[in-house]
């Protein structure tokens, strides 16, 4: 079939299976023109797919020669149906992986559950023996309690008062005001059990009772902070309160991980466009007046350049010691927060208009970014051509 971007909302519904392929390959090229990084040797990463969690796949990989384990929910494809881009991402890594030598095991399943732990678990202790890093990257708006049994659903809310500001639609440049209603206490407490470190402690856990945690393992999820222009609906609303967790349960880890000389740390990234930033009110035009000025100061990174960087100079130096900020996370946001940097799109932001953002931002940045998540948009790919959609994954664990 011929697969075009199908758009609802701010979610693209089709997938290009040749096009996730093709964004699979730059990245790991990418890495590889960086040279070699002296880093992990066998490695999990939960929420393997997209994003960040896929490019520190790529990067431990193709940058380290890694084993990778790779955990994500992804929707298979059907006839005339595609699958979701992360399965096609996870397709490509494989294939990829394969063709290279290295070791690469995909499981699809619901990593809040205790099933895909112990079937995560299994399958490091058959292959592996032991894992050296472990990387928490989930994205899900929904978790199913695996104690419980409870439904916690996510929400983006600020707390105490109404969030008012502006906000683009970055399908048709159109600059709106917005505003959104205040949470109540029931919507912090489901977001931290969706979005906090209870899971991540969880998998910890189940990961050093199977003794599948090497010495001197580390483990790293990652958080967001941001400028003061979205504070209010991000960092200081429903989500922040979970990020405030999540940073909180890597001390907790830590102290789990003391006999074994392991290290928990939170990695604190850049604004990237992703599936969920794009639904997050205020921030799509945010991260357009940043790109514009990243990019104009030679500063700009995607998530690959941006992990990459995190691996080869801040975890894997070959320096004692990890550099962190004053609450013991580490910083690779610090280009996207440099003063300079912020005072800049602090300038821009109240110029910003439907008129005037085609050329204060980079909203064909934005889009552009966003439609390479779903396979669109890049280069050497023949878009008119017909494609097979129903397609595998190799080294998936049935």
């Amino acid at each position: 079939m011929v697969i075009a971007p199908r758009m609802r909302g701010f979610i693209c519904l089709t997938a290009h299976p040749l096009g996730c392929e093709q964004n699979i390959i730059n990245q790991i090229n990418y890495v590889k023109s960086k040279g070699a990084i002296d880093g992990p040797k066998k490695v999990l990463v939960i929420g393997a797919s997209t994003g960040f969690g896929l490019a520190s796949r790529i990067t431990a990989a193709f940058g380290s020669g890694a084993a990778t384990i790779g955990v994500f929910f992804e929707k298979p494809p059907a006839d005339g149906k595609t699958a979701t881009p992360g399965w096609y991402n996870s397709m490509a890594f494989q294939d990829q992986a394969a063709q290279a030598g290295i070791y690469a095991k995909s499981i699809n399943g619901d990593a809040f559950s205790n099933e895909i732990k112990e079937r995560t678990i299994k399958t490091i202790k058959e292959d592996l023996g032991q894992i050296d890093l472990v990387i928490y990257s989930l994205a899900s708006p929904v978790r199913v309690h695996p104690v419980t049994g409870v439904m916690h659903r996510s929400v983006l809310k600020p707390i105490g008062q109404t969030y008012s500001n502006k906000t683009v639609d970055f399908h048709t440049g159109i600059v709106t005001e917005i505003s959104i209603e205040p949470c109540n206490e029931e919507d912090i407490t489901n977001t931290v059990a969706v979005m906090g470190g209870e899971d991540w402690e969880m998998w910890m856990d189940a990961l050093k009772a199977a003794d599948a945690l090497a010495e001197g393992a580390m483990t790293l999820a990652y958080s967001y902070i941001g400028p003061a222009l979205t504070e209010a609906v991000y960092r200081k609303g429903t989500i922040g309160r979970a990020k405030d967790h999540l940073e909180a349960t890597a001390f907790k880890i830590a102290d789990k991980l003391k006999d074994l000389n392991g290290k928990a740390f939170v990695s604190v990234n850049k604004a990237l466009v992703t599936q969920a930033s794009s639904a997050i009110p205020v921030i799509p035009l945010y991260i357009s007046l940043l790109y514009k000025v990243m990019k104009k100061d030679g500063l700009h990174e995607g998530c690959i350049e941006q992990i990459q960087r995190l691996f080869a100079y801040r975890l894997y130096t070959g320096n004692p010691g990890i550099e962190t900020d004053e609450k013991g996370r580490i910083r690779i946001d610090d280009w996207e927060m440099r003063a300079d940097v912020q005072a800049q799109v602090a300038e821009l932001w109240p110029a910003a208009t439907t008129e005037s953002l085609p050329n204060i931002g980079d909203l064909p940045g934005y889009k552009s970014d966003f439609l390479s998540l779903f396979g669109f948009g890049l280069e050497g790919v023949d878009y008119e051509a017909d494609v097979e959609e129903n397609r595998n994954i190799q080294g998936l664990v049935e």
